[in-house]
């Protein structure tokens, strides 16, 4: 029996579980940088680096990521996971100690470099394990085991802060949660052997450029990838300068913000599931998306703990439902053999946005513009995304019109 023939019956299996703890492990280490721009402003670097520095490490993730995603297949991905664990645990154990601009960069650099690597080779893998007809299901229980660790770790991380002496520390003491990672990864590689045994050699192989190449002139895979793009440059705002805005706006704590917003997501995400691979996932997003662009209007006008808590859940309620559908229809529309590939140039994309977004608004801000000028900025954003659906909904009418078309005319 092959691989995907087991995908076909089970979702849940051991490895598809296993690969998402991996995830988890490797979003916590991520998860506990949403302070960092305040971070480097303690340890005293200049207000004119502090943005460059905090978007280097998905700047790096964004450059190398275009390297990674031909060269990983499921065939090599456990190894590449193996290695790049080793590499996350040596850039966190050095926040401690490179303090200066030039050590930072290249710290950042490197650890954008083990974090691209782990996270594009579990992609590599999980893929094979989600069947087509639940890939709501299982991109939605995917994209939990990403947003946990930005429930939890930003929370704890805001306690622990009150008896610690920075950051740094709270840095290294993640790298714990490795060994846990590294434990699945042992018992997972002697399980892989197997399983990869039944797949079909196109599936566990590398990918041709060619095939690369052409994926990416297909009009649907090209607007999809863009909404991920909008859509990420405005989620990593919100994860990067949130805490600047309530700090002019005299809210108190914005962790709350996060675990709310982020409780709501995965609870969206637990609880409907099988609830994603029955609705039509086009409008859905389009509904979504509309709803999101008077979301990150009304951030300007937060001014109480009590608007933070209604913001942080509304937020949470539309983000919780386009995540997954954007990536479960990019699913949808790939190849089997390019599924791996397309997940991975959505995460290329959202690496893009999580540079360019504190890049690009730490110079905004530092001209002097408002944080809810930012947020109107992305309200824009998230406008033109409404209007990408609905050329890829168009798009899709059509081909399915002549598929249809095409079928009548072999049967007559």
């Amino acid at each position: 029996m092959t691989l995907t023939e087991q995908a076909d019956r089970k979702l849940f299996s051991f490895e598809f579980l296993s690969l998402n703890l991996v995830i988890f492990f490797s979003f916590c280490n991520m998860s506990v940088f949403y302070s960092f721009f305040s971070y480097l402003a303690r340890i005293g670097i200049p207000e004119e680096w502090r943005g460059f520095l905090v978007g280097l490490e998905p700047m790096s993730a964004f450059m190398l990521r275009l390297v990674a995603v031909p060269m990983l297949h499921a065939g090599n991905a456990a190894m590449a996971m193996l290695v790049a664990l080793i590499m996350i645990v040596a850039a966190l154990c050095s926040y401690g100690w490179v303090v200066t601009i030039p050590g930072l960069i290249a710290l950042r650099v490197f650890h954008g470099a083990a974090f691209v690597l782990l996270v594009s080779a579990s992609m590599a893998l999980v893929v094979h394990f989600i069947p087509k007809g639940k890939s709501g299901q299982g991109f939605g229980f995917v994209s939990v085991s990403v947003l946990v660790p930005y429930a939890v770790m930003p929370l704890v991380t805001e306690v622990l802060l009150r008896y610690t002496q920075n950051e740094a520390q709270i840095y290294r003491g993640v790298t714990v949660l490795a060994v846990p990672a590294f434990v699945l990864l042992l018992v997972l590689r002697n399980r892989l052997r197997s399983a990869l045994g039944g797949m079909e050699r196109a599936l566990i192989s590398r990918p041709k450029l060619d095939e690369i190449r052409r994926d990416l002139k297909e009009p649907g895979i090209v607007l999809l990838l863009a909404v991920n793009l909008f859509l990420y440059l405005c989620y990593a705002s919100v994860f990067f300068f949130m805490k600047g805005h309530a700090a002019v706006s005299s809210i108190s704590e914005v962790g709350s913000f996060f675990t709310i917003s982020t409780l709501v997501m995965i609870a969206l995400r637990l609880s409907g599931g099988l609830f994603f691979d029955k609705i039509d996932k086009i409008r859905m997003l389009q509904v979504f998306m509309l709803l999101l662009v008077p979301c990150f209007v009304l951030f300007g006008y937060m001014s109480t703990g009590r608007s933070l808590y209604l913001m942080a859940g509304y937020y949470g309620l539309c983000i919780g439902f386009i995540m997954p559908l954007l990536n479960a229809l990019l699913f949808d529309v790939s190849p089997p053999h390019l599924r791996g590939v397309n997940t991975n140039l959505a995460l290329f994309v959202m690496d893009a946005g999580f540079f360019l977004s504190p890049y690009a608004g730490g110079a905004f801000i530092a001209s002097g513009r408002s944080f809810g000028s930012l947020f109107n900025i992305c309200a824009g954003f998230i406008l033109v995304n409404v209007v990408l659906l609905i050329v890829f909904g168009n798009l899709s009418k059509a081909a399915r019109k002549q598929a249809i078309a095409g079928n009548n005319g072999r049967a007559q």
